[in-house]
C-alpha cells in the first residue's frame, strides 16, 4: 500500500523528489538491510494507519459477517463504525506509529501487484467523491494486493480517501506524494531490489505485460489491428508512465521488445504504432529485436493486410488507420531502400532492410494476386488491395520524398509488377493484348502505375521498361498494360516510345534478335490500341517502317527472310486486323525476292479465310489500327456510308476511298456499299447531303442505271405508303443511342467528380481515355487511323449544318468541358491544372468529331454568341486555346461566306467567327478574347513565347485590341503596367461591367503588352481599318458622335503620328489615305463576293459596312487638296495618291486570261470608279501649277481612262457619271487659275490627242452635260471657253446632219476643229436616230470629208462589233447598214479605207487617236468587222487595189487565230441569243466565207499583191496550209513581179 498511502522509500527518492541511481544486479545483504531499515523508519510516521489498513484488508469477510450477525447488544456494528471507534480509543504515539508503519510495509511487500498497479494509475476520477454508484464496475478497481474487488464503499486509486486516511493528514510525506509516476517508480525500484534484478528490466517486463493486457481486453474472434477507445485511454496512461521511466533511465528497450514478441499473437498493430509514435520503442527497433525474420515478416504482413482491410470500416478512426499505414510504409520504404553503406554492415543492420523488402513484396504480391483472381469490388481482399495501392501516393511518402528511397522503391515495385507470375507466352500476348488496353485494365492497376510514374521521368520510365524486358521473364499482361498507361498518362511519352521501338527494330535486324522483334511489335501494337490521339496507328507505323526502301529489312536477303519468318510465325495467333494491315500495306520487297511476300500473303489470306474474314468485303473506313472484331459486311457498309456522306459534306467532293472502291473493289462497292447507300426512303423536298452524294455518284457514272432506277421507284413507293409526318432518312436506334449516350454522360460525370477531388488529379488522364472510348461507342465508329480522317473541312459560316445526334454528343462534350474547367479553376489556376484539358480536347474534339465541333462552335459563336453564359464563354475560350496548340496536326478549314477566301487553320477559323459588327457581337468578342488570352497567358506563363504563338491566333489578339480601344476609352490613354501575376481568369459568372474590368486588367498586363509589341500580334492601322469597316452603324454600340470621335482619335491621334514600324503612318497623311483606300476596296470586294451581291455600291452605297469610314476618306482627300503644292515625298508628276493606289491594284490583277480573272479585274475597276465618284471632283483634275499659261493636271485621269476605263466603255464612250465628274473637276481647277478660259482650252486641247475618249463621251452626253456646264461657268461671268463651244458646234452639226427639216444644198464642216470630233458627234447622232439612214446627209457633205468619213467608218465598225458582242445594244442590221453607206461613200470618192484595219501600237496622228477611242477587245476583233463587211464591198474594185490582198490575208489569218484562241466565243454566245445574228452566221461561218473569198479572189489579184506574201504567211506560223500553198503557188507563177506599194497607213 506504499503507492496508495504516499510512502516513498527514503533510500530511493530524496527529499527533493529527484531519483537516485538505480541499483544494478542483486543487492548485497547489507544493502537490503539498509533498505529495510529505511522502509521501517519511514513507517514509524504512519501513526496507526496500518491498523486501519489491516482492518480494510480483512473487510472482505468480516464486514459481511458483522453486518449480518447481531452482537450482544442486539446489533453488530459495521466495519467503518468499528474502525472509527478504534481510531478514537487508541491514542497515537511515536511507538505506535512505528509499529503501524512496519506492518504496512510488510503488507505491501506481500501483496504488491505491479501489473495491476500500472493499469490502475489513470489520474483523477470523474466522480466528485470518488465513489462509484452501486451496480457499476470500475475498470482497474481490483486490489493491488489481493486482486479481489473490495466491498462496501469502493474508491478509485488516486481518488479522494476518507479524511483520516488522506495523505494530507499524515506528517512529513514530502512533495512527491501526489505524482502517480513517482509512486510507480518507487514501487518498481523496491520490487527490483527485493527480486535482485535491474529496475529497467523489471520496468520493461511490467510495461510489456500491461500492454499485452490492454491488447487482450475486449478481444474479438476476428483479427484486429485497431484499439477501441477504452484501450486507447489505458494505453495512453501506460505510455505516459513509460515515458517517465525512459526519462529517468529506468526502462530497457531491448528487454521490452523481447517481452512483447513473447505475446506477438495478442499484440495489436496500433499499440506497436503508438509505441513508435511516442518514441518508446521504434518499429525498426522492434523488428530488429526478433531473432526469427520469417516470423516477423509474417506478423507484420498479417497486420498490414488486416489494417488495409479494416481501414475503410474504421469509421471515425479512419484517420488513425491512415496515419498508421503512412508511418509503417514510410519506415519500410526508408529502411528497405536506403542507400547501402558498404560491405562493412553486420547481419543485424541488414535484418531490417530484408524484413522491409519482404513485407512490401508480400503485400504487393497479395494485392496483385487479388486483382488476378478477379475478387469482388466490396470484398475484403479488394479493399485491402485498394488501400495498399493508395499508400503509394506522394501524400503517404511526403516526409521522405527528399530522399532517394521512394524512387528506388518505385523502380523496384515496377519491376516486381512487370515480372509477377510470368506464365503468359508471346503467343498469348499476341492473341490477347487488345484486352489489356488502358480502358480495359483494372482501375487499381492503372492507378498504381500512375502513382509509380510520379517520381520517374518519361525517359527513366521507358529506359526501365527496356531494362526489365532485356533482363527478366515478364508478365506480358502487366508489361503491355503498363505501356498503355505510359502513352495515355504521360504527355511526352509518344516520341520516347517511338524512339524505343526504332532502337529495338534496328537491334532486331542487326543481330536478328527474335526477342527484340517480339517486343517492338507488341509495344507498338499496344500503344496504337490507345488511339491516334496518343500514338500513331499501327498501319501507319508498319508502312513507315517496312514500306520504303530505307527500311531495316532491305539490307539483305537474310533480313527479308527474318522478317517474313517472324510474320509467318505470328499468323496463327494474329488478329484479322493486323493481317489486313500486312496485306494492304505490305513491306517493300525487291522483285527478285517477291516470292517471300507472295508466300506470306497467301498464308495470311488462308488464315483470314479460316477466320471467315474476306478481304473483298472489307469496309472502306475500317480501322486497321485496332485489333477489334471484324464486323459483318452489311454493318460495316452502313458505317462506310455515313462516313462517306460526312466527308462529302465537308469537302464537296466524292471521297477518294469511294472512288477507289468503285474501281478496285467492285464487288464490295456494288453489293454492300451501294445497297446500304440506296436504301429506299422518303426523299426530302430539299436535297440533303445523302441525296446530293447519290446524285454526284450518278453523274460520275458510279451507280448502275438499273440500280438507280430501282432506287427511285422504291423511294416513290415509300413516299406513297409512308404516313405523313414520318421522319425522313435513317434514324439511330433509340435504345442503343440512349445507352451509349448514358455511358458517355457517366464517364464525363466521373471526370468532373475527379476534378473536384484533389486526391484524384493523377487519375484525370486515365478518365479522359475512358471518355474517349465511350465517345467512340456513342458515335458508332471506331477511332479511325490517319488514312480515314478528314483531310480538309468545308463549312458554311452563314448556315452551318449539324446532325441531331452529332449535336447532342457535341453539346454534351462542350458542356462537360466547360463544367470541368470551372471545377478545376475553383481549386487551382490553369497553370497548375495539369494536362487534362489538352488531352480532353485532343482525344474528343480534335479527331473524327472535329467537323461537328467546329460546326457547333460556329453556331454558338457566330449566331448565338450574345446568349452564352459566362461559364460557357470561359470554357469555349479555353477549348479554342487548346485546339490551337497543334494547328499543323489538324486539317485546314475551307469556309463559305463571309469568312476570308481560301483555307484557314483551326485557330484562324475560330478567330474569324468573332465579329464586331453589332453591340452584342462586340461584347461577345470582348468576353471571348479576354477569356482566351487570359487562359493562355496563365496556362503557358512558364513556357516560351512560342507556346503563346501556337495557341493564340493573331486575328484574335488583334480583335481584342480593336474592341478594347473601341469600347473602353480608358484604354486609349497611357497607363502603368500592373503585376503580371494577377491575370483576370475568373471562373465565376461575370457581369458586363466585370468583363470590362477584366479586359482592362488584361490590357494593362506587362505580359500582354509585350505580346502585342511583336509584329504578328500588333494591331496596325491596316488591321484597324479592316475591322472598323465591318461595323454596322445602325446596330453599333457607339452613337454617331462617339463613333466620329473614335475615328478621329484612331486616325489623327493614334495611327497617323505612330511610326510605320509600330503599325502607324509615320505622320504621312498620304500613307494613311493609301491604307484606307486599300482597306476599303478589299472590304468591298470581299463583302460583295461573300454576300453574293451584284450591287457595285455595296459599301459606298451604304447598306452594309461602315459608311463613316468613307467620310473619313473624303476628309483626308480634302486635306490633301489643301496641302502644299507638291506633297512631301512625291514629285509633281506622280499625281494624286489615289491614282497610284488604283494603278498598283489593277497592275496586280494583270495576266489572268481566264474569265474569273477578267471579271475580278473589271470589278476592281468599277470599284475604283465608284470611289472616284464619291470623292471631290478636284481629285480627278489637279489645279494648275506654276506661272500661266498653266494647264490643269489631268495626266493621272487620262492615264486611267486610256489604260483601264477605255476597255470597259460601252458604245465607244465613258459613262455619264464619270464624264460629268471630270468636267466638274476641270471647272474647279479652272476656278483656281488666273485665266479660267485659257486653262479650260489648254486642258481640252490636250484631251484631243492624249485622251480623245473623254471628248467623245462629252459629245455622247452633251444634252445632259451642257446645262450643268453652263450653270457652273456662270460664276466666272465670261463666255464659254472656245473648246467647249466647239463641242457644242460638233453636236449641233451632227444634229443638223440628220435632221429631216434642214435641207441645205450642201453640208460643210465647221472650221477650226478636228474632223474626228465631228465624226464622233455624227456617229452618236446616227446611233440616236436609230433606223434613219445617213445616206442623204453623206451625199450633201462638202469640203474635205476624207478624215471624217474614215473615222465614221471606224466608229461604225466598232458599233457593229458592239452589236455582235451585246445584242441589246444598237441593232446589228442598222450598224451594218451604216457601215455600208459610209463604205459606199468612200468608194465613190475613191478613198482607201484599208488602213483602218492595219492600225498598230506605233501609229501616230489620227491612227493613235482611233486606237484610244476603241477598247482593246474591239481592236483585236477588227478582222470580224472586216469580213462582216464582205457583202458591202465592191469586189472588182478592191481586187484591183494592190494593197487589198495583203490586208485581206492578214485579216483572215488574225481571224483564224482569234477563232483558235476562243476569243470569238462571245460572238457565238451573242449569235445564239439573237435570231438576227444567227441569220448572218456564227464565227465558223464567217471564217468559212472569208477563206472561200480569198481562194476565189486570189487568182484575180494583180501580181504586185504577192510581193510580201511569204513574210506575211511566215509571221502567222502557217495557220492555213492550204491557203498558204495557194498563195505561194500564185506568187511563184509570177516570178518577175516588181515591188508593190503596201497599204497607206496613217
Amino acid at each position: 500500500m506504499a503507492a496508495i498511502l504516499g510512502l516513498a522509500p527514503a533510500g530511493v527518492w530524496s527529499g527533493s523528489g529527484q531519483p537516485m541511481e538505480p541499483q544494478r544486479g542483486p543487492p548485497a545483504n547489507g544493502t537490503a538491510a539498509r533498505a529495510s531499515s529505511q522502509w521501517e523508519g519511514s513507517a514509524g510516521r504512519t501513526q496507526g494507519a496500518a491498523a486501519e489498513c489491516r482492518a480494510h484488508s480483512m473487510s472482505g469477510s468480516s464486514s459481511r459477517d458483522g453486518a449480518t450477525d447481531p452482537g450482544p447488544l442486539g446489533r453488530r456494528r459495521t466495519w467503518a463504525e468499528l474502525l472509527v471507534g478504534r481510531a478514537r480509543r487508541q491514542k497515537p504515539g511515536a511507538e505506535r506509529g512505528q509499529q503501524i508503519r512496519a506492518a504496512a510495509v510488510q503488507l505491501l511487500r506481500r501483496h504488491l501487484n505491479l501489473d495491476q498497479l500500472l493499469l490502475e494509475v489513470r489520474g483523477p476520477a470523474r466522480a466528485a467523491d470518488g465513489c462509484v454508484p452501486a451496480g457499476r464496475r470500475v475498470e482497474g478497481s481490483r486490489s493491488v494486493m489481493t486482486g479481489e474487488e473490495p466491498s462496501g464503499c469502493r474508491f478509485q486509486v488516486g481518488g479522494p480517501l476518507p479524511a483520516k486516511l488522506r495523505p494530507s493528514a499524515w506528517p512529513d510525506l514530502g512533495s512527491d506524494r501526489g505524482d502517480p509516476r513517482t509512486l510507480i517508480g518507487s514501487a518498481l525500484q523496491d520490487q527490483a531490489l527485493r527480486l535482485g534484478i535491474p529496475v529497467a528490466v523489471l520496468a520493461s517486463q511490467t510495461v510489456a505485460s500491461g500492454i499485452v493486457q490492454v491488447c487482450r481486453a475486449h478481444a474479438e474472434p476476428s483479427h484486429r489491428v485497431l484499439l477501441d477507445p477504452e484501450q486507447r485511454k489505458k494505453l495512453s496512461s501506460l505510455l505516459e508512465i513509460t515515458g517517465h521511466l525512459l526519462e529517468h533511465s529506468m526502462f530497457s528497450r531491448l528487454s521490452f521488445c523481447q517481452e512483447l514478441w513473447k505475446a506477438q499473437d495478442a499484440l495489436l498493430l496500433e499499440a506497436v504504432w503508438r509505441l513508435h509514435k511516442q518514441n518508446v520503442v521504434t518499429l525498426q527497433e522492434l523488428l530488429e529485436s526478433h531473432e526469427d525474420t520469417r516470423a516477423v515478416v509474417a506478423w507484420l504482413f498479417r497486420n498490414l493486410r488486416c489494417l488495409c482491410e479494416q481501414s475503410e470500416e474504421s469509421g471515425p478512426h479512419s484517420d488513425i488507420a491512415g496515419a498508421m499505414l503512412s508511418d509503417v510504409v514510410q519506415m519500410l520504404v526508408l529502411r528497405g531502400f536506403q542507400k547501402s553503406s558498404g560491405p562493412g554492415r553486420n547481419a543485424e543492420a541488414e535484418r531490417v532492410p530484408q524484413i522491409a523488402v519482404a513485407v512490401l513484396r508480400r503485400m504487393l504480391l497479395f494485392a496483385l494476386g487479388a486483382l488476378a483472381d478477379g475478387v469482388q469490388e466490396e470484398s475484403s481482399a479488394h479493399k485491402a488491395a485498394r488501400c495498399w495501392f493508395g499508400g503509394f501516393s506522394g501524400h503517404t511518402l511526403r516526409s521522405i520524398i527528399s530522399t532517394d528511397s521512394p524512387k528506388r522503391f518505385f523502380r523496384h515495385t515496377l519491376t516486381q509488377i512487370l515480372t509477377h507470375q510470368p506464365v503468359l507466352k508471346v503467343s498469348d500476348a499476341v492473341r490477347m493484348q487488345r484486352e489489356w488496353s488502358f480502358a480495359r485494365t483494372h482501375p487499381l492497376l492503372t492507378g498504381l502505375y500512375r502513382r509509380l510514374f510520379v517520381l520517374l521521368s518519361p525517359e527513366e520510365l521507358v529506359g526501365h521498361l527496356q531494362d526489365v524486358l532485356e533482363t527478366h521473364e515478364v508478365n506480358w499482361q502487366h508489361v503491355l498494360s503498363c505501356v498503355s498507361t505510359v502513352v495515355v498518362c504521360l504527355p511526352g511519352a509518344q516520341p520516347l516510345v517511338t524512339g524505343w521501338a526504332a532502337r529495338l527494330l534496328a537491334r532486331a535486324f542487326e543481330s536478328f534478335d527474335l526477342d527484340s522483334m517480339v517486343t517492338v511489335f507488341l509495344v507498338v501494337r499496344q500503344a496504337a490500341l490507345e488511339g491516334p490521339a496518343v500514338f500513331p496507328p499501327y498501319a501507319d507505323w508498319f508502312q513507315a517502317s517496312f514500306g520504303g526502301s530505307r527500311g531495316p529489312h532491305c539490307g539483305s536477303k537474310k533480313a527479308l527472310v527474318f522478317l517474313f519468318k517472324f510474320l509467318s510465325d505470328l499468323v496463327p495467333f494474329e488478329s484479322p486486323r493486323y493481317l489486313q494491315v500486312h496485306i494492304l500495306h505490305p513491306p517493300l520487297v525487291p522483285s527478285k525476292y517477291r516470292s517471300l511476300l507472295t508466300d506470306y500473303i497467301s498464308l495470311a489470306k488462308t488464315r483470314l479465310a479460316d477466320l471467315k474474314v474476306s478481304m473483298e468485303n472489307m469496309g472502306l473506313y475500317e480501322d486497321l489500327s485496332s485489333a477489334g472484331d471484324v464486323v459483318e459486311p452489311h454493318s460495316q457498309a452502313s458505317q462506310d456510308v455515313e462516313k462517306a456522306i460526312q466527308v462529302f459534306e465537308h469537302t464537296g467532293r466524292i471521297p477518294v476511298a469511294v472512288m477507289e472502291a468503285s474501281i478496285f473493289r467492285r464487288s464490295y462497292y456494288v453489293s454492300h456499299f451501294l445497297s446500304a447507300l440506296l436504301t429506299p426512303r422518303v426523299l426530302p423536298s430539299a436535297p440533303d447531303s445523302r441525296a446530293a452524294f447519290i446524285e454526284s455518284l450518278r453523274r460520275a457514272d458510279k451507280i448502275p442505271p438499273s440500280l438507280y432506277s430501282t432506287y427511285r421507284r422504291a423511294c416513290s413507293t415509300a413516299a406513297r405508303e409512308k404516313p405523313a409526318g414520318a421522319a425522313l432518312g435513317t434514324e439511330v436506334d433509340p435504345s442503343c443511342a440512349e445507352d451509349s449516350l448514358a455511358l458517355l454522360t457517366a464517364a464525363l460525370g466521373e471526370l468532373r467528380a475527379a476534378m473536384a477531388d484533389p486526391a484524384q488529379h493523377d487519375a484525370l488522364s486515365a478518365q479522359v481515355a475512358v471518355v474517349a472510348e465511350r465517345l467512340g461507342a456513342a458515335l458508332g465508329l471506331c477511332e479511325d487511323g490517319g488514312s480515314s480522317e478528314v483531310s480538309e473541312i468545308r463549312l458554311s459560316v452563314l448556315a452551318p449544318r449539324l446532325g441531331q445526334w452529332e449535336q447532342q454528343v457535341v453539346d454534351l462534350l462542350l458542356t462537360s468541358f466547360c463544367q470541368s474547367l470551372m471545377v478545376a479553376s475553383s481549386f487551382a489556376p490553369p497553370d497548375r491544372q495539369g494536362s487534362w484539358a489538352a488531352r480532353f480536347v485532343m482525344a474528343t474534339c480534335a479527331r473524327t468529331l472535329l467537323p461537328a465541333v467546329l460546326s457547333r462552335l460556329c453556331q454558338l459563336l457566330r449566331h448565338q454568341g450574345p446568349g452564352l453564359q459566362a461559364s460557357q464563354v470561359l470554357g469555349l475560350a479555353a477549348l479554342a486555346t487548346h485546339l490551337g496548340r497543334s494547328p499543323s496536326a489538324l486539317p485546314k478549314v475551307h469556309v463559305g461566306p463571309p469568312a476570308p477566301a481560301g483555307s484557314l487553320s483551326v485557330p484562324e477559323f475560330l478567330g474569324s467567327l468573332l465579329t464586331c459588327e453589332s453591340r452584342g457581337s462586340a461584347l461577345l468578342c470582348l468576353r471571348f478574347c479576354t477569356a482566351a488570352i487570359s487562359y493562355a497567358l496563365c496556362k503557358f506563363s512558364s513556357q516560351s513565347c512560342d507556346a503563346w504563338h501556337s495557341c493564340l491566333s493573331p486575328g484574335l489578339i488583334k480583335k481584342f485590341q480593336f474592341v478594347v480601344l473601341r469600347l473602353l476609352s480608358e484604354a486609349r490613354g497611357p497607363f502603368s503596367s500592373e503585376d503580371p501575376a494577377h491575370l483576370p481568369w475568373q471562373p465565376s459568372c461575370l457581369l458586363p461591367a466585370d468583363w470590362q474590368r477584366a479586359a482592362l486588367c488584361l490590357w494593362r498586363q506587362g505580359a500582354f503588352q509585350d505580346l502585342v509589341k511583336e509584329e504578328a500580334f500588333r494591331l496596325t492601322y491596316r488591321d484597324w481599318v479592316r475591322l472598323e469597316l465591318e461595323v454596322r452603324p445602325e446596330v453599333d454600340s457607339l452613337s454617331d458622335t462617339e463613333r466620329r470621335d473614335f475615328h478621329q482619335w484612331a486616325i489623327r491621334e493614334h495611327y497617323l503620328p505612330t511610326p510605320s514600324a509600330a503599325g502607324g503612318c509615320d505622320g504621312d497623311l498620304e500613307m494613311a489615305c493609301t491604307i484606307l483606300v486599300n482597306g476599303l476596296m478589299d472590304f468591298c470586294q470581299s463583302s460583295r463576293s461573300y454576300d453574293h451581291s451584284e450591287n457595285p455600291d455595296l459599301v459606298l452605297g451604304g447598306y452594309t459596312g461602315n459608311r463613316d469610314i468613307f467620310s473619313r476618306l473624303q476628309e483626308m482627300a480634302a486635306d490633301l487638296e489643301q496641302g502644299p503644292a507638291t506633297p512631301r515625298g512625291r514629285t509633281a508628276s506622280q499625281g494624286h495618291v489615289l491614282f497610284q493606289v488604283f494603278r498598283s491594284r489593277l497592275r496586280a490583277l494583270e495576266g489572268g486570261q481566264d474569265l474569273a480573272s477578267r471579271l475580278q479585274r473589271q470589278q476592281e475597276l468599277l470599284l475604283c470608279k465608284r470611289i472616284l465618284l464619291g470623292l471631290p471632283a478636284s481629285v480627278l483634275v489637279g489645279s494648275p501649277r506654276g506661272e500661266p499659261p498653266a494647264t490643269p493636271d489631268c495626266t493621272e485621269f487620262f492615264q486611267l481612262v486610256n489604260s483601264e476605263l477605255r476597255n470597259s466603255s460601252c458604245g465607244g464612250a465613258l459613262t455619264h457619271d464619270i464624264t460629268a465628274h471630270f468636267f466638274r473637276g476641270l471647272l474647279h481647277a479652272c476656278s483656281r487659275s488666273r485665266d479660267p478660259s485659257l486653262a479650260a482650252d489648254l486642258a481640252l486641247t490636250a484631251c484631243q490627242t492624249e485622251c480623245p475618249l473623254v471628248l467623245a463621251s462629252a459629245l455622247l452626253w452633251w444634252p445632259r452635260l451642257e446645262p450643268e456646264l453652263h450653270c457652273q461657268w456662270r460664276r466666272f461671268q465670261i463666255p464659254l471657253p472656245r473648246e467647249l463651244q466647239r463641242l457644242r458646234e460638233a453636236w449641233q452639226f451632227a444634229s443638223n446632219f440628220l435632221s429631216p427639216d434642214t435641207e441645205p444644198p450642201d453640208t460643210v464642216l465647221p472650221a477650226g476643229g478636228p474632223a474626228w470630233v465631228f465624226a464622233a458627234a455624227l456617229h452618236f447622232a446616227i446611233q440616236r436616230a436609230g433606223q434613219a439612214s445617213p445616206r442623204r446627209g453623206l451625199e450633201r457633205l462638202r469640203g474635205p470629208p476624207e478624215e471624217l468619213l474614215l473615222v465614221l467608218l471606224f466608229l461604225s465598225s466598232l458599233g457593229l462589233l458592239s452589236s455582235r458582242l451585246t445584242p441589246q445594244a444598237a441593232g446589228c442590221p442598222a450598224a451594218l447598214d451604216v457601215c455600208a453607206e459610209v463604205l459606199g461613200c468612200l468608194e465613190k470618192r475613191k478613198l482607201s479605207w484599208l488602213p483602218l484595219f492595219q492600225l498598230t501600237d506605233t501609229a501616230t496622228g489620227l491612227g493613235r487617236i482611233l486606237l484610244l477611242l476603241a477598247p482593246d477587245q474591239h481592236i483585236r476583233l477588227l478582222p470580224v468587222a472586216f469580213y462582216s463587211l464582205l457583202s458591202c464591198w465592191d469586189e472588182d474594185a478592191l481586187i484591183q487595189d494592190a494593197a487589198f490582198l495583203h490586208v485581206a490575208v492578214d485579216m483572215y489569218l488574225k481571224l483564224l487565230r482569234l477563232f483558235v484562241a476562243g476569243e470569238t466565243g462571245a460572238l457565238s454566245t451573242s449569235a445564239r441569243r439573237s435570231q438576227e445574228l444567227q441569220d448572218q452566221g456564227d464565227p465558223v461561218g464567217l471564217v468559212t466565207r472569208a477563206r472561200l473569198f480569198l481562194l476565189r479572189s486570189a487568182p484575180q489579184c494583180p501580181t504586185q499583191s504577192f510581193s510580201h506574201m511569204p513574210e506575211l504567211l511566215a509571221s502567222h506560223g502557217g495557220c492555213d496550209p492550204e491557203l498558204s500553198a495557194a498563195l505561194l503557188s500564185r506568187r511563184q507563177a509570177t516570178p518577175d513581179a516588181g515591188p508593190t506599194q503596201g497599204p497607206r497607213l496613217f
